[in-house]
């Protein structure tokens, strides 16, 4: 195992164990999102494809609200209590909703809570994570690892449309609830276990520039500080994580665009919750072969070639020509292809690039700001261009080529932006930015 390790990512000594913690902290985890997120895609459709991006907004609420709460913890409690009793209290909402779901026969709003409620548990924990990668690995780290812990999601997003594709029949959508709380929970096991080892990875001689770092062990006991709406401040008075926050809102914009593409497509297809799900399923399991095979065997390696800005920049450039794709040739085939390899090079190319960029920002900012631009920005896209989406096709009339050129000209705009974050990220030094 050891010898594959050093092969795949050019494994350091004393790496591994941590290496493989986080691994499986983020498998578990996004298991059990990617069994939920088929059955809320088929519940958006059952609750109305007309109340979609006001549901965006519902999000982007509930992540305003929720985001002082998460600032207010992470400057009060140690990350060791703090980002356990997160995995704690998703789980218990999934129970509460499973009951929901169980007592009452009207599932139409119980539907369209769901739906909101999922949208903030992926950002959430997710933004949680990856604040502790941020905080436990280097940059230089970073390029090497960051691709195959993303694997994990990979690995995770296989398993949990498998699970679905498999059980939405037989057990019913509302029952895999119950399975991805599982999972839920053993994630938090391996999460502990990242915790207790990165004292350890953080200060192995090999790793000189992470030894020389603040980020030694007695400083992840403590709470990080600042106010409950720190994170806003530090967001607001730095140019790069403006740029960041910037680069998170238009990949939303993009990807929206073609989401909400596809539900108006899905919805005419297909006709139950289960369909639906199962064919939600299908598209996550192959999206999810693909970007594992990518992150496992070429991510460190294009990584090496290319350098941060060229990797941050490709997708952006990806979707520019996929949307140009889509404008001429706006049909559902090329759709799902255009929608598909967008969810492949997200994970297997931009979201590694993208948690990569925070490496070189304050350890505050790791936990504080980067939970704001990934949960409150990534909404705050969503609910914006779902409102825009709407308005061009209902307001305005637009058809699918139309907003194909659209999503063309966001995409270039991304392009040009992810250029400049790279070349930033290249020059920075740690905790310059």
């Amino acid at each position: 195992m050891r010898d594959m390790l050093r092969r795949l990512v050019a494994l350091q000594p004393g790496e591994g164990p941590i290496l493989l913690a986080s691994f499986a902290t983020l498998l578990c985890t996004f298991s059990s999102y990617t069994m939920l997120r088929p059955v809320r895609d088929a519940l958006g459709v059952t609750s109305g494809l007309e109340t979609i991006p006001y549901l965006f907004w519902a999000v982007f609420v509930v992540m305003l609200l929720l985001q002082p709460v998460y600032g207010w913890l992470t400057s009060r409690f140690p990350r060791s209590l703090f980002l356990p009793w997160v995995y704690i209290f998703f789980a218990a909402n999934l129970l509460a909703f499973w009951i929901w779901f169980r007592v009452e026969a009207d599932h139409t709003w119980i539907a369209r809570c769901y739906y909101v409620w999922v949208s903030v548990f992926n950002l959430f924990v997710l933004a949680a994570f990856w604040g502790l990668m941020a905080d436990a690995f280097t940059r230089e780290q970073a390029g090497r690892l960051f691709g195959f812990i993303w694997a994990g999601a990979s690995c995770g997003g296989v398993i949990g449309p498998y699970l679905d594709k498999k059980l939405a029949v037989p057990l019913g959508a509302i029952n895999l609830l119950l399975v991805s709380t599982g999972l839920l929970l053993v994630a938090l096991v391996f999460m502990r276990q990242v915790i207790r080892r990165q004292g350890a990875a953080t200060g192995a001689p090999q790793a000189a520039s992470a030894s020389a770092d603040p980020r030694a062990a007695g400083h992840g006991e403590r709470g990080i500080g600042g106010g409950v709406l720190a994170a806003f401040s530090q967001v607001l008075r730095s140019p790069y994580l403006l740029g960041i926050a910037a680069f998170v809102l238009l990949m939303t914009w993009v990807n929206t665009f073609l989401y909400l593409e596809q539900q108006a497509f899905v919805a005419k297809a297909f006709h139950s919750a289960e369909e639906r799900t199962r064919f939600f399923a299908s598209i996550d399991l192959y999206v999810q072969i693909a970007s594992l095979t990518l992150q496992f065997l070429l991510f460190s390696r294009l990584y090496r070639w290319f350098g941060m800005r060229v990797l941050l920049a490709s997708v952006p450039l990806l979707m520019t020509a996929g949307y140009a794709l889509y404008a001429l040739a706006p049909t559902f085939m090329v759709l799902v292809v255009v929608y598909a390899v967008r969810r492949v090079a997200d994970y297997a190319v931009t979201r590694p690039c993208r948690d990569s960029l925070f490496t070189v920002v304050s350890r505050e900012e790791k936990y504080q700001a980067k939970s704001l631009i990934d949960t409150f920005a990534y909404r705050g896209g969503d609910a914006t261009s779902g409102s825009l989406h709407k308005l061009l096709v209902e307001g305005l009339g637009a058809g699918h080529a139309a907003v194909g050129w659209i999503g063309a000209a966001i995409a270039a705009v991304w392009t040009v932006l992810a250029l400049a974050l790279g070349r930033a990220q290249e020059r920075a030094r740690p905790g310059s930015l």
